[in-house]
């Protein structure tokens, strides 16, 4: 009986080892939300090179403190929609990589805008059970409070961020639009050339 007993422990022991967040309560998301964001605000004040735009400042900020907490794989699928699936592992790694960097080189302007915003988060509305949530935030500033929402998953390594809302316009159905109109003349590798042309026209500007 204590020879079960040791071995039940063992078990549930290596169990507790294997996962990451064992030790760990899962971070809620709209506190995962809220630290991100006070920690990319606190750096952008605090780097003048990203409030004059450097775009590698910006790209390594984004690195370190957004994209962990991002599903940026499920967010380049659903932008790119039914396409995924025929693209080849090799197109959708271009198709990742290309997105990313253009999403950094459109937001690149807005963080280097950052000077005196602050958040302020809207009530969340979930159940405990819940798989799928929104946390809605607005930024406050100079002039009218802009509208910033985040739809998160939960997922075994936690909560993560797979669409944004700025203003009203979810980002991943405004550029779904958009590639589904590329590949549809040019294929999936001319929805790439596209994207690797504008990340060039705006390194050059």
């Amino acid at each position: 009986m204590q020879r079960r007993h040791w071995i039940s422990s063992l078990i549930t022991a290596a169990a507790m080892l294997a996962s990451p967040l064992a030790f760990a309560e899962v971070e809620a998301p709209e506190a995962l939300v809220k630290r991100i964001s006070s920690d990319v605000l606190a750096s952008v004040k605090a780097d003048p090179a990203i409030q004059k735009g450097d775009i590698n400042r910006i790209v390594a900020l984004v690195d370190a403190k957004i994209m962990p907490c991002v599903n940026f794989s499920r967010m380049t699928s659903m932008a790119v929609g039914r396409y995924w699936r025929q693209a080849t592992p090799e197109q959708q790694k271009q198709l990742q990589d290309e997105f990313k960097t253009l999403l950094v080189r459109t937001y690149a302007g807005a963080l280097g805008e950052v000077r005196d915003q602050t958040l302020s988060f809207k009530p969340m509305r979930a159940k405990p059970e819940d798989t799928e949530v929104v946390v809605r935030s607005e930024v406050r500033g100079r002039g009218e409070p802009i509208q910033l929402d985040y739809r998160l998953e939960k997922t075994p390594e936690g909560w993560k961020i797979y669409d944004l809302n700025v203003l009203g316009a979810w980002l991943v159905e405004n550029y779904r639009s958009q590639f589904a109109q590329e590949i549809g003349t040019k294929g999936i590798d001319g929805l790439i050339a596209n994207l690797v042309q504008r990340n060039k026209a705006a390194k050059a500007s």
